[in-house]
């Protein structure tokens, strides 16, 4: 058996990615759910100037690929895009604490699945992806986490601008 090191760190870091736990020294304030817990209202549905996409828009977005690369790799593959059991409301029309749970039970899914990986060789098996090839399961799982990451940035920038402060956190704190 080759061992589960590699799932338990892919593990951490899926949650770390997401939640802002599951490592030791994790820093939450970079996490995708810190950062949608944290928009106002206000902000969920706005636009930043010259802004094409909203945080809601963005939310669903990574809900949905959350879903669709799980149910590629690890389920049916029969999902798609643009339908409700993928992409659950239309733009403009998503509630934002119907979304996080939405986003935390699609997040649970994929750990679970991950988690069930019999040891850090089933890493280097291809699976199925949502475009139709096949990448190792570890790149896949990977892709998930720089996913969340990605976009915890660009959802915490874009409250940034609507708040009115962009500047780099040791700005705001006085040290630059």
């Amino acid at each position: 058996m080759a061992g589960r090191g590699g799932i338990e760190a892919l593990l951490a870091l899926l949650d770390e990615a997401f939640r802002g736990r599951g490592i030791e020294s994790s820093n939450e304030s970079q996490a995708l759910l810190t950062n949608l817990e944290s928009v106002p209202d206000e902000a969920w549905r706005a636009l930043p100037a010259g802004g094409a996409r909203s945080i809601e828009s963005i939310a669903v977005h990574v809900g949905a690929c959350k879903v669709m690369y799980d149910d590629y790799a690890f389920g049916a593959g029969t999902l798609r895009f643009g339908t409700t059991a993928v992409e659950p409301w239309a733009d403009g029309e998503a509630p934002p604490d119907e979304v996080i749970m939405w986003l935390e039970e699609a997040h649970d899914r994929l750990e679970r699945h991950v988690a069930a990986l019999a040891d850090d060789a089933e890493l280097d098996e291809p699976r199925l992806t949502n475009w139709g090839e096949q990448r190792p399961t570890r790149w896949i799982v990977a892709t998930m986490i720089t996913h969340d990451a990605y976009h915890a940035g660009e959802i915490n920038h874009i409250r940034s601008l609507m708040d009115g402060d962009d500047r780099w956190r040791f700005q705001q704190l006085g040290f630059g």
